[in-house]
């Protein structure tokens, strides 16, 4: 079993949406999406420890993304951020 569920991670996250605003993460694919993609930029900097243990950067990314160092962006948010 995995720990944080993606029902747990998707909270966390969606917890950061206003009230009455849309949530952030609408599928566990988002989850997913999000957490590979961190993964991904922590392979190419070779980050390989976190909090003194080695873990593969998919752990990483999930510790990451359940301690809020990290967070997911609307798609109309991540391209904003890409065109400044």
């Amino acid at each position: 079993m995995i720990h944080p569920s993606y029902f747990e991670l998707m909270d966390l996250v969606n917890a950061g949406a206003g009230e009455g605003e849309e949530p952030i993460v609408t599928s566990r694919y988002s989850i997913v999406l999000g957490t590979a993609k961190r993964a991904r930029q922590l392979v190419s900097a070779n980050c390989t420890t976190y909090d003194g243990e080695e873990k593969k950067p998919l752990s990483i990314a999930v510790e990451e993304l359940k301690n809020g160092q990290i967070h997911i962006l609307r798609q109309e948010e991540e391209n904003f951020e890409d065109e400044k």
